[in-house]
């Protein structure tokens, strides 16, 4: 037996009765001669709210039926269903305020609805397009709160699919179509639940965009969910205004001058941490002793190889007849001289050869990972340096 849904004639009904069809006897997967609870579907959640006061968890689209998923087990077979109101109107204020701004995408920037998601706080479209820039997204944003401001009807209408025209988008369904009119914007085939009037999604906020896939994903808001969210930002405005004692209108000007003396900082302590490492490298190779073959060979168990270390390796294979060897826990760099007679990369490639591991390099530096101490004392003994290292740094 097919499910009669209320909510097609009725998004407004908040209460209804209906018999249970088959055996309810301990489940809680509910099947209704008729109901107004909206299933999950085309980007709307579905409703929550309760059947005999039992609350509903899930309300599942099965094609001819509708299946409402219970926290503990119906009693009886006639129910009286209580509609959660407030979630159902903010999901009836975004699914309207969808449909107009997907037709005015289309009208100002030709610009098609591929998708639509409602989230818990916002909703969003994809559209077919390359670029929104922030001047279009205003001018958007006008257009859309413009048109609400106007009031249209919001009214439904049952259509044969073969004669319904003017749709914004062609339904591929066949038989009869619900279609959604809004008066002067849109006309579209869809089984969500709507207001009465444009006016009620007012205030519309589009929040942000970004790239998706070659497209542009719209973020934005609708009617009481988008003055909750104006109000959230405002407060978080006003605390960054607070913390950085400025001016509220300054804020921003503030924090951009404060992002980039953190970046030229940044940048200095980066440059002093070089030089440093580059001093340390050259102080490094000056206490070094030559080996039997005239090299001077550090090795030295650091935390990590990171730009520093490789800058201290560098200054000290910029010096004559040079070796380094650098051990931490997930690496190893090893270097040698131009005038060396070694080649970095091919002593650790004939050690990765023998004992695994990753990586590579140019016959002066060389960084990779090695499977355990084994290929530590490979790698060691190919480039003539010993084990344990000379020198500690942790």
């Amino acid at each position: 037996m097919a499910t009669k849904r209320l909510y097609y004639a009725d998004s407004y009904l908040r209460d209804f009765q209906a018999n249970a069809v088959g055996d309810v006897a301990d489940s809680n997967r509910i099947y209704l001669d008729q109901t107004a609870f909206y299933p999950t579907s085309g980007g709307q959640p579905h409703d929550l709210g309760t059947l005999n006061g039992i609350p509903i968890e899930d309300v599942v689209d099965e094609g001819d039926q509708i299946a409402h998923v219970l926290r503990s087990p119906l009693k009886g077979s006639t129910v009286s269903g209580a509609i959660d109101w407030e979630r159902r109107y903010d999901h009836m204020q975004q699914h309207t305020g969808q449909h107009l701004l997907s037709a005015v995408c289309d009208q100002m920037l030709n610009a098609a609805t591929l998708s639509f998601h409602m989230g818990s706080e916002v909703s969003t479209i994809d559209l077919q397009l390359k670029e929104l820039s922030e001047a279009q997204l205003s001018a958007l944003e006008e257009q859309v709160n413009e048109a609400a401001r106007g009031s249209s009807c919001v009214t439904v209408s049952f259509e044969e699919a073969e004669s319904a025209a003017g749709l914004r988008k062609q339904s591929d369904r066949s038989g009869t179509l619900r279609i959604v009119n809004i008066d002067h914007y849109d006309r579209s085939a869809c089984g969500g639940t709507h207001v009465r009037n444009l006016s009620e999604v007012l205030p519309m906020q589009l929040r942000r965009t970004e790239k998706m896939r070659g497209n542009i994903r719209l973020e934005f808001a609708c009617g009481q969910r988008a003055i909750r969210l104006a109000r959230k930002d405002l407060r978080t405005l006003s605390q960054l205004a607070r913390l950085a004692g400025t001016p509220f209108d300054q804020t921003l000007d503030h924090f951009t001058t404060l992002r980039q003396r953190l970046t030229d900082a940044e940048k200095e302590r980066q440059r002093l941490e070089k030089h440093l490492a580059e001093r340390e490298g050259r102080d490094l190779y000056n206490a070094s002793s030559p080996s039997a073959d005239g090299l001077r060979r550090l090795c030295q168990r650091v935390a990590r190889i990171d730009e520093a270390q490789r800058s201290k390796a560098q200054a000290y294979l910029s010096q004559s007849k040079a070796g380094i060897l650098l051990l931490s826990p997930d690496s190893v760099l090893i270097g040698f001289s131009p005038d060396s007679g070694l080649n970095a990369g091919a002593v650790l490639k004939q050690t990765i050869a023998g004992c695994g591991g990753s990586g590579g390099g140019s016959p002066t530096l060389a960084q990779g990972k090695l499977t355990g101490g084994m290929g530590e004392q490979t790698l060691a003994e190919a480039g003539g340096f010993r084990l344990p290292c000379d020198n500690l740094q942790e």
